[in-house]
């Protein structure tokens, strides 16, 4: 750790240069996202499940709309890392030096599990959520006609929160690290946990049942692995200062 510890207005005024950093950044990524969002757009609606649907823009504004919300996700996703490293930025100062190698780790691991909920979400559920959907319009005999925003928006909010959800391991890894939880806790508050997922599955898939196990089992699958992860670092913790406690004692 440091040896002088930062006063509040330390704190704040670091904090503040790691957002400015950050939005930086941003809009620079931002700048880019406008020239990526085309092509971008413009693959997605070759897609099968697009082509399956017919998409209109209700409002003159539509296809601004959507060129904006491209350009910003992009962005988001093209600055996730340096989000990621400025956050440990502003919290390694705390830790110890080993800490800080061993969570600055961590971010390799965030990005691929952010990318892996994304395409997960985006390969798997999303195709059999738009075919569930077709099908009831089908057997209703409803022509579907879908907004331009609105199809994108619904595939904005499916994707994202699995890139987000699927953070969960490494939460669990960096606070166990820290010492703020353990494998125990997580252990007898999995059915509390367990009970929030649903509530999160059910709140993003459409009332079906075969959609929702899609989404459920492996939020529930995510979790269980959250706790093997926690007891490996845990387990790892524990030696480690076993060992320096024993350093300490030969001296």
């Amino acid at each position: 750790m440091n040896e002088r510890e930062m006063s509040v207005l330390e704190h704040i005024e670091e904090l503040r240069r790691r957002l400015v950093i950050v939005v930086v950044f941003f809009l620079i990524a931002f700048i880019g996202g406008f020239f990526l969002a085309k092509p971008m757009i413009l693959y997605l609606q070759q897609t099968d499940e697009a082509k399956q649907l017919t998409l209109n823009a209700f409002r003159l504004t539509d296809p601004l709309f959507v060129y904006l919300q491209f350009a910003i996700i992009i962005a988001f996703v093209i600055i996730f890392p340096v989000i990621l490293y400025q956050l440990w930025a502003f919290i390694s100062p705390g830790l110890y030096k080993k800490e800080q190698r061993v969570t600055l780790g961590y971010i390799p691991i965030a990005i691929l599990l952010f990318l892996s909920g994304i395409s997960f979400s985006y390969f798997i559920l999303f195709p059999f959520i738009i075919d569930f959907m077709i099908n009831i319009s089908n057997n209703l005999d409803v022509q579907q006609t879908i907004g331009l925003n609105e199809y994108f928006t619904f595939l904005w909010q499916l994707t994202l929160p699995f890139g987000i959800l699927f953070q969960l391991p490494v939460v669990i890894m960096f606070l166990t690290r820290l010492g703020i939880i353990t494998p125990q806790f997580l252990t007898v508050s999995r059915k509390y946990a367990y009970f929030v997922l649903l509530v999160v599955a059910t709140l993003i898939t459409p009332p079906e049942l075969m959609s929702h196990l899609l989404v459920t089992v492996p939020l529930l699958l995510l979790y269980e692995f959250s706790i093997v992860i926690s007891r490996f670092t845990y387990r790892r913790t524990l030696k480690k200062q076993a060992d320096e406690e024993e350093k300490e004692k030969s001296r």
